[in-house]
């Protein structure tokens, strides 16, 4: 269920368990700024999320409240992930939705890194 960007944000959320240790991910990066997982229902061949160590709500709420180098850091993360996984040369897509209608259904900001084969046109509309 998509959820309102300007909420506070909640550690018992999905992903704030994750970083917890509280449920298990398949992880395949952590650093001090940030830890990647495969996605447990992934739209395309690789679907890795990328998500920050800090308690950020949405993408809004981390580019206004995160310091230079949490920022640096995270998108830092994002582009060695897509680089370990072989993604750069043939293409990639990241998408971090945010809000109800841009349909964020988990209060912490994540990005959605797919690949591994032709993703098709961004919308279906």
């Amino acid at each position: 269920m998509p959820i309102d960007a300007t909420q506070p944000y909640n550690d018992t959320n999905i992903f704030a368990r994750i970083l917890r240790g509280e449920i298990p991910s398949q992880r395949v990066y952590e650093d001090e700024w940030a830890v990647a997982f495969h996605d447990i229902a992934p739209q395309a061949p690789v679907h890795i999320l990328v998500i920050p160590r800090g308690a950020y709500a949405s993408w809004d709420d981390f580019s206004a409240r995160a310091s230079a180098d949490e920022i640096a850091g995270f998108v830092r993360a994002v582009g060695h992930v897509a680089r370990e996984h072989g993604l750069v040369a043939p293409g990639y897509r990241l998408l971090a939705n945010v809000g109800a209608h841009g349909g964020q259904e988990v209060a912490h900001l994540h990005v959605h890194l797919f690949g591994g084969a032709p993703l098709g046109p961004m919308l279906s509309r």
